[in-house]
């Protein structure tokens, strides 16, 4: 791939024009990365929404907020897709997709920075808010101390990332944001977790520790699907 792929979204995001690689991957990630978290819109409305900055019909508010948000940090993850991963990145990616919703109004929720409350992934505990800093520093170090990253790097950092759980909420938006990014930095063909795969992605968290498989297949299946994307779209994949 050469890192072809990111100067073809570059040069797309650029262009503004519909039905390229660029426009299908902003409302597959958008719809199905908000969809994952709860959101009530619709494919076909986040689309309306990413064309004509309108919306059709009733959508909750903060949901339409939301998902404008994942555009503008989509155009953010390609910016700094060749700089290293650092916690002002990661820290970012959280800023652009939380800021005007909801909960940017609420003091305590810390909207761009690490939580400030205690939270959980279902029933699993995650670090606690006065460890949060540690464990990501700890985990930054870790994962670039690696001399060749590969996918399943990249993976385990996510299930890592989602176990310390950073922020308030959000941060399995920011997760897939920042593995999106890194196998774009690494020259890795990327993915997008679908809606419809989420209770195997689900899964494939929570088992990792004792079976990596699932989640890293889950991210193989779906990496398998973009690649389809990027050799209908962009045609020189090798």
């Amino acid at each position: 791939m050469s890192n072809g792929l990111l100067k073809h979204l570059k040069d797309q995001k650029k262009l503004k024009l519909k039905g390229n690689l660029y426009h299908k991957t902003q409302i597959a990630l958008a719809y199905n990365y908000n969809r994952i978290e709860g959101s009530t819109l619709t494919e076909e409305q986040t689309r309306h929404i990413y064309e004509t900055k309108q919306i059709d019909g009733l959508a909750n508010v903060n949901d339409i907020i939301e998902t404008t948000n994942h555009f503008r940090a989509f155009d953010y993850m390609l910016d700094v897709a060749d700089a290293p991963l650092t916690e002002e990145i990661i820290k970012r990616f959280h800023e652009l997709l939380k800021t005007g919703s909801e909960d940017a109004h609420i003091e305590w929720f810390n909207v761009g920075d690490y939580k400030k409350l205690p939270n959980e992934v279902g029933t699993v505990e995650t670090s606690s808010p006065d460890m949060v800093a540690v464990h990501m520093k700890s985990l930054l170090v870790d994962y670039h101390a690696k001399t060749a990253t590969t996918i399943e790097d990249i993976i385990e950092f996510h299930w890592r990332f989602e176990s310390i759980h950073p922020f308030q909420d959000g941060n399995g938006r920011v997760g897939r944001l920042i593995m999106f990014k890194e196998c774009l930095k690494h020259d890795i063909m990327p993915f997008i977790i679908f809606d419809h795969n989420k209770l195997f992605y689900y899964r494939g968290l929570s088992a990792f520790p004792e079976e990596r498989g699932y989640l890293v297949d889950t991210c193989l299946m779906a990496q398998d699907i973009y690649t389809s994307w990027y050799i209908k779209l962009i045609g020189d994949f090798i």
